[in-house]
């Protein structure tokens, strides 16, 4: 990253160590430990699926709730840097905490989830914000995309290393349990994700600012209100922000329901496993090709090229018969998975006025966390209706026509 200041390597470090959250807690270990734990006490696989589920909706709501309140008294100075670190402190030590919780109280467990989904989100609200902070306009698109294309890279080495822990733990390789062996995978990912946080707290600083004034805290709810009431002034955002809900439903939707399309198909959970860990591999350099690409020909050109793969995706996705269809299905989300949500992020930095960046990214929190509600939605009752899975991966085609079609509206940042 020799290309790169320090406070731009700093920030992408956060990216290189929160990833191991993503990917050990969010998507692979946690799901799987908590699932056995409801299992011992005798909850039903549905009900353990539910309470997830309900946990996952409360912590979105909480952050919908609290991402504009908080960003909009974070534009004030010296208020980013300490509500990013607070709430990158409250997933840290929760995700540490889950170490030492037995695995037969699957309710702790759920509980001690919501606090660091709560520590991931929130964290990732102001982090997304001292984008404005740490580099100009003209460099966004790299330094966005660098930071997510690091991020897969820096995933992988915990998520090995928790992967074999737990392997060589079911082998009996290692003296200790599988419990246990998941038990440090929780440790191994705190560990990792405080280490390369500490680069961010020590060299990043708020540039862009308001200056304080009394009463802050009823200003900001003022400034809040003004800002919804003036939203034809900022129309250009608020454009963005509705094609931004719609495609990136769509992406996070694949995302998230990737595991379901595999065993629908008979894959085994280790080759689920597999290919989990190559795509965040290739992932990594499409993501900083995308900024480059961006810088050539437009973020907005390479917005519409990464959602015309998600079409495609979903389009071949109807015709999946075989672990093949899923390989091909699964290195075309690799190409652009990164690369979508990296653009996504700079271009919406480069509209939003630096002072105010901060109650902007609060919004786009907002859009973020409730659109993951109608891909999964319309999946379930397209699927159901029709009997087939394929067909409710393709339903998602009308998410991101929708976002395409609203995204052509949106005049690119500085029109």
């Amino acid at each position: 990253m020799g290309a790169f200041s320090k406070e731009e390597k700093s920030w992408m470090w956060y990216d290189w160590g929160h990833s191991a959250y993503s990917i050990i807690i969010s998507t692979a270990v946690f799901p799987l430990f908590y699932k056995a734990a409801a299992e011992d006490a005798g909850v039903s696989a549905a009900n353990s699926t539910a309470y997830l589920g309900y946990t996952i909706a409360i912590s979105t709501f909480i952050l919908a709730l609290l991402g504009p309140i908080l960003g909009t008294i974070a534009d004030y100075q010296g208020f980013k840097k300490t509500f990013f670190a607070g709430f990158s402190m409250l997933g840290i030590i929760a995700t540490a905490l889950l170490t030492f919780i037995p695995n037969d109280n699957w309710l702790l467990l759920l509980v001690c989830y919501m606090f660091i989904a709560i520590g991931s989100a929130g964290s990732n609200v102001f982090y997304d914000a001292f984008l404005v902070d740490v580099t100009d306009d003209t460099r966004m698109n790299k330094v966005s995309a660098r930071g997510f294309a690091i991020g897969y890279m820096g995933s992988t080495i915990p998520f090995i290393i928790s992967i074999a822990i737990i392997l060589l733990a079911q082998q009996e390789v290692l003296p200790i349990s599988v419990t246990a062996a998941s038990q440090i995978a929780f440790f191994i990912t705190a560990l990792w994700w405080g280490v390369f946080t500490l680069p961010m707290l020590r060299n990043v600083r708020q540039k862009h600012y308001l200056n304080r004034e009394p009463r802050i805290v009823a200003n900001s709810f003022r400034r809040l209100y003004e800002t919804l009431k003036q939203i034809k002034q900022h129309r250009a955002i608020f454009l963005f922000l509705l094609a931004y809900f719609f495609y990136i439903d769509g992406v996070g939707t694949i995302i998230t329901m990737s595991t379901a399309y595999g065993t629908d198909l008979g894959i085994e959970s280790t080759d689920l496993l597999i290919i989990l860990f190559v795509t965040q591999v290739v992932a990594a350099p499409f993501a900083m090709l995308y900024g480059r690409l961006a810088d050539l020909f437009s973020s907005k050109i390479m917005l519409y090229v990464g959602i015309c793969v998600y079409i495609i995706v979903c389009i071949y996705a109807y015709f999946m018969k075989s672990a093949f269809d899923f390989w091909v299905l699964a290195m075309l989300v690799a190409t652009s998975q990164g690369g979508i949500q990296a653009l996504s992020r700079s271009y919406f930095a480069r509209m939003v006025p630096k002072e105010n960046a901060n109650r902007f990214f609060g919004f786009y929190n907002i859009f973020d966390k409730f659109a993951s509600i109608i891909g999964p939605l319309l999946v379930g009752v397209t699927a159901q209706l029709t009997g087939h899975t394929s067909m409710g991966v393709f339903s998602l085609v009308i998410l991101f026509v929708v976002g395409i079609v609203i995204l052509m509206r949106v005049p690119e940042p500085g029109a």
